[in-house]
Parts: C-alpha cells; structure tokens; sequence
C-alpha cells in the first residue's frame, strides 16, 4: 500500500489531476469497502491540492449524511433540496460555484468557504448514492478542470 502520493506541486492542476488519478486508482482498487475508499479520496485530494474542506456527502434516510472529509468540522446533515450539495442531488450533475454567497439557499457550513464545486457519485445502477463536496477559501477557484477530473475520480468508487 502507497504511504504518500507522488506529483510535482508546481505542476499545472490539470497535470497533477493526471499524476494523482492512477495512485488513487491504485490505492481504493483493492479495498472493497466505500468508506475506506472515500476517506483516502479525500484525504489524496487534500493533500494534492490543499483544498479548505474535501469531503463526502451519503444519501441515507432521505437526505445526504456526512461521511469521509478533511479540513475543518461540517454540517452534518442537508436535505435533498438545500444547499449545493442537494442541488447536485436533485439534478444529478455536477455544480460549480464560483462565489458561494451568490448560490441561492448556499448552505453556509463554514464563512470560510468562498467556491465550491459538487459532483454525485453513481453506483453502477446509476444511482446517486453520494456526492463529493469540495471547498475552497478562494473565491472562483473551480473551474471545468476540476469538474471533469473529479467525475472521473468519483467514477472510480462505483
């Protein structure tokens, strides 16, 4: 098992996205277990790109649960319709917020928190089983790169 993930910080995002998808890959394939898999997902995004706040967002009982996450304490329950994370529920597709005061009904877990992109994750039923929130103290910090390379990250937990 990889104790520490290898890419060039100085690199370009999109160039450390491709250096850290295979070691990711490599990392959850063997481990069979959901949680498992998320919590070192997030903990190799933090670690990567120092993002404020990586975490995962489970449906259960009707709304979306607070699971695996790095960075600072968060809100522990949303409903389907609040929030970035429900609107990402609801439509199913990915979201990207380049000023979060902006969102209408943002969720404001942390004041910290400037953008943020979401993205579902689907089981191979196609169902949203979760969605991957991820925050940044910058406004504007997310742009198709991250959306993209985060759904095929996401992908690989299905």
């Amino acid at each position: 098992m990889a104790e520490n993930l290898y890419f060039n910080k100085q690199a370009s995002r999109e160039s450390i996205y491709q250096e850290i998808y295979p070691q990711i890959k490599a990392l959850i394939s063997a481990e069979i277990d959901l949680i498992a898999n998320m919590a070192n997902m997030a903990a190799a995004l933090k670690e990567a790109f120092d993002f404020f706040w990586v975490g995962f967002y489970l449906v259960k009982d009707g709304e979306l649960v607070l699971g695996p996450f790095q960075g600072p304490i968060a809100c522990t329950r949303i409903a389907f319709n609040r929030g970035v994370c429900g609107h990402c529920y609801t439509t199913g597709q990915t979201v990207l917020v380049p000023d979060v005061e902006a969102f209408p009904g943002h969720i404001a877990c942390s004041s910290a928190s400037k953008s943020e992109v979401v993205v579902p994750v689907f089981n191979t039923q196609k169902e949203i089983i979760a969605v991957l929130d991820v925050d940044s103290d910058t406004l504007d910090d997310f742009s198709e790169t991250d959306a993209r390379a985060l759904e095929k990250l996401v992908a690989l937990l299905s």
